[in-house]
């Protein structure tokens, strides 16, 4: 075996990741339960960092009126803290020094403490709301990704857990903090002096409406941001999924004016939000000092009329700057938390999608198939006044071939899809082995079913890894020999690193008989009971089809098959043939017997045989 064989190795899942939950409502509870030692602490630092504010004046105060204006220490506890200095000034400076490092320090070590586990707390929210974002949108039916926009789901796991995560970090503990120190200077204020603190909050009324008002209006234009710019996204997208196509048609430029009429949209919508936030903070300033003036004038009036000292005016103004300034603090954290309240309501939304087609409460883990498929008057659409399939029944019996034919859009796709149950049907029954597929757990129930699609999806990975998909447990013997009744074996070691070779996204660096035999590979590794082939040989040249066809007679082997086809040559040898049009099973034989008969299938088979109209 050669190094390259070797050195290639599956990525096996993450078995830490928890199953997913139903969907529901999420409580903000539930994100911080998890991390709930970390917050008490952070909440500690923030007491600390609090109190370090709330004391940070004093020593200046004793400074001014007992150093300088030889003052004696009031009672207190900072008369009880100055007490070993006694009436020596410079022994109180000292300590008044002492005082204003330790309280640095103290400060400096709970900010450090507060921002440290603030950011790790939010770090592992947001890793777990991007588990369960992820989870629940995987787990949505094709239904609900039909109606979705890529570009929005993308935008809903990065930039609005991003923008919950930043609340986190940055504005969560910050409140806390704002409205402790606002509680704990309001207090110490009117200790000093009742009248100073009723005409400093005289203008907090104002202040908190006008907040308020604005809050609204910042909170529906961040909501239109984020509109826009999952618009933006999911064009991005849509056009990188589409980019063959793009310049197939020479479109280029058309999509250049597209994006720049969403950009430009985006940029207004964001000029539209920042005018709205930028008006704030003025305003808040424009109020802070108003408030300022009223308390500096009638501060410097009683200080001239000799009833009060300048070192209790002076650590007065410098309290009310420390009030003004968690006022203002919260004041422009009104965007954060706006974006964020904005951000989780994106976020519940997907959260609390209910898939249409999820496991029932009964359903049970399947047994090992046998393979029997039974269609019992089964009709479906997609949601629409077109009925794709109406009262169709069929029966394949384990180990049978079974084809599926008829013109384009008669609902060939969707009988496959409803066994591996990626829809429901509106009426009827689909049973596997005499059950219906409802029954079943929809892991346990596709763990069986294996497919091989006309448009072959690969990952960006090793082929190794693309082989062993669908079971990265398999032994490496296993996975080989699925490459080599593929005819992949061969391509593959001429390649330059064999099977560790990376695959481009969506396979993009193999040809299509290439990603075709890799898919089958990947079927074969799989070894279910019930396999299902989606015009497997479609768009290959005639020396890559040889082998798809091949390929297709061994893994077919003792398989309950079905095969989707619109070459009819490809399905001769098909045990039961079933016929469609019109959203109705219309005929149903073998090759032979169709011809026989004259209808629908013998119709066709001319066609493609003879080119008749």
């Amino acid at each position: 075996m050669t190094l390259s064989l070797m050195s290639a190795r599956v990525i096996q899942p993450d078995v830490s990741a928890p199953t997913a939950p139903p969907a529901g409502k999420l409580r903000v509870v539930q994100l911080f339960r998890p991390h709930w030692k970390k917050l008490a602490l952070a909440l500690a630092a923030v007491i600390g960092e609090t109190l370090a504010d709330v004391l940070e004046p004093w020593p200046v105060k004793v400074v001014i009126d007992n150093v300088l204006q030889s003052k004696r220490l009031a009672q207190g506890w900072a008369a009880f803290l100055f007490t070993r200095a006694g009436d020596d000034k410079m022994a109180i400076l000292t300590v008044a020094l002492g005082a204003v490092v330790l309280i640095a320090v103290v400060g400096a070590v709970s900010s450090y403490a507060d921002k440290y586990l603030t950011t790790s707390v939010g770090q592992w929210i947001a890793h777990d709301l991007r588990l369960l974002l992820y989870q629940r949108i995987q787990r949505l039916s094709l239904l609900e990704h039909g109606e979705s926009r890529t570009g929005d789901l993308v935008s809903r796991v990065t930039s609005d857990i991003d923008a919950v995560q930043d609340f986190i970090t940055t504005a969560l503990f910050g409140i806390i903090i704002s409205l402790l120190t606002l509680v704990g200077m309001i207090g110490i204020m009117f200790y000093n002096d009742w009248r100073f603190t009723l005409i400093a909050l005289s203008v907090a009324p104002v202040m908190f409406v006008i907040v308020y008002f604005y809050t609204r209006r910042i909170k529906k234009a961040s909501r239109a941001v984020r509109k826009q710019e999952s618009e933006l996204l999911s064009g991005v997208a849509e056009m990188l999924t589409s980019i063959q196509v793009v310049q197939a048609f020479a479109r280029e430029e058309y999509e250049d004016r597209r994006f720049s009429s969403e950009s430009r949209q985006s940029v207004q919508a964001a000029l539209q939000a920042r005018s709205m936030k930028a008006k704030l903070p003025p305003i808040i300033d424009v109020i802070v000092a108003v408030g300022t003036c009223l308390v500096l004038g009638y501060g410097a009036h009683l200080v001239l009329a000799g009833r009060l000292s300048t070192g209790v005016l002076i650590v007065f103004l410098l309290y009310l700057g420390k009030m003004y300034k968690p006022m203002r603090d919260l004041s422009k954290m009104t965007n954060t938390v706006s974006k964020a309240a904005i951000s989780f309501e994106r976020i519940q939304e997907v959260l609390e999608s209910e898939s249409r087609v999820r496991d029932l409460p009964a359903a049970g883990h399947a047994p090992p198939f046998e393979g029997r498929i039974e269609f019992d008057r089964v009709s479906f659409s997609y949601g629409s006044d077109i009925q794709i399939l109406k009262d169709v029944s069929l029966r394949i019996e384990p180990g049978q071939v079974a084809a599926i034919v008829g013109p384009s859009g008669t609902g060939k796709t969707t009988i496959a899809s409803l066994i591996a149950r990626f829809f429901d049907p509106q009426s009827g029954e689909v049973r596997i082995d005499g059950v219906d597929v409802r029954k079943f757990t929809l892991k346990s129930l596709r763990d069986q079913i294996s497919f091989v699609l006309q448009d072959t999806l690969l990952f960006r990975g090793t082929i190794w890894e693309n082989i062993a998909y669908g079971r990265p447990d398999a032994p490496p013997e296993d996975t080989i020999q699925a490459a080599e009744l593929a005819n992949a074996h061969d391509f593959i070691v001429n390649m330059p690193h064999g099977y560790g070779t990376m695959v481009g996204e969506r396979g993009v660096t193999l040809s299509g008989g290439q990603r075709r035999r890799i898919a089958i590979a990947r079927a074969i590794v799989r070894n279910s009971p019930i396999l299902i082939l989606d015009e497997p040989t479609a768009g290959l040249d005639a020396a890559s089809e040889r082998a798809v066809v091949e390929a297709l007679d061994r893994l077919m082997k003792g398989r309950t098959t079905l095969i989707i086809a619109h070459h009819l040559d490809t399905i001769r040898h098909a045990d039961v043939i079933f016929v469609v049009k019109d959203a109705e099973v219309v005929e149903t034989g073998t090759h032979e017997t169709l011809l026989a008969r004259g209808g629908v299938y013998a119709r066709l088979y001319d066609i493609q045989t003879t080119g008749a109209t």
